[in-house]
């Protein structure tokens, strides 16, 4: 894949995310806060879940960009576990995955400024993106957040985040789609 078609792609990406959690501003505190059942996560859950990975992968990112002095590579090369890894974050029917306790943010009091620290994330997440135009997607690792002992090429690791967020943005618009009806019923 050419570097700068994926960049181009990254990028588009990332507004996308962006304009559907700036969307969810209109929406009130409550609703924001409302689950579809005791043990799901509601819309702000959803977001801060985003937060907690934005938190561990942006300065990962940020200082693996900048401490490299590496020539872009006009071709972009998926490695095997990054494709695997941003691949299985896709959002797929009736696919579930359990998150690690520290990337659960279930039952946590939250508020509007989770949606503004989304916003925030992916205004530096598309300046990182813009930085690697000047870098080899493929020649930069980022270790990810379970293990720092498996890294993953660069290009792979904005693929694995950006559809990790696709996937959950996803799940938001499900919850929206199902809230009204279970906020009808309990009335």
């Amino acid at each position: 894949m050419e570097s700068e078609k994926l960049i181009q792609t990254l990028i588009e990406q990332t507004r996308q995310n962006m304009n559907a959690v700036e969307n969810l501003k209109e929406l009130d505190t409550g609703y924001l806060n409302s689950r579809l059942s005791e043990n799901s996560w509601s819309i702000l859950e959803c977001i801060e879940h985003l937060n907690l990975y934005g938190d561990f992968y942006l300065p990962a990112l940020e200082k693996n960009i900048q401490k490299s002095t590496t020539i872009p590579s006009s071709d972009f090369n998926t490695g095997f576990l990054g494709n695997y890894f941003a691949n299985s974050m896709l959002p797929k029917p009736g696919s579930k995955m359990k998150t690690f306790k520290d990337k659960d943010p279930i039952y946590t009091d939250l508020n509007r400024a989770v949606i503004d620290n989304f916003i925030n994330q992916q205004i530096k997440l598309l300046k990182l993106i813009e930085l690697s135009r000047s870098k080899n997607l493929n020649s930069i690792r980022i270790p990810i957040s379970i293990t720092t002992l498996i890294k993953l090429k660069l290009g792979d690791t904005f693929r694995f985040l950006i559809n990790h967020n696709i996937r959950h943005i996803h799940q938001i618009e499900t919850i929206k789609s199902h809230l009204p009806q279970v906020l009808t019923h309990q009335i």
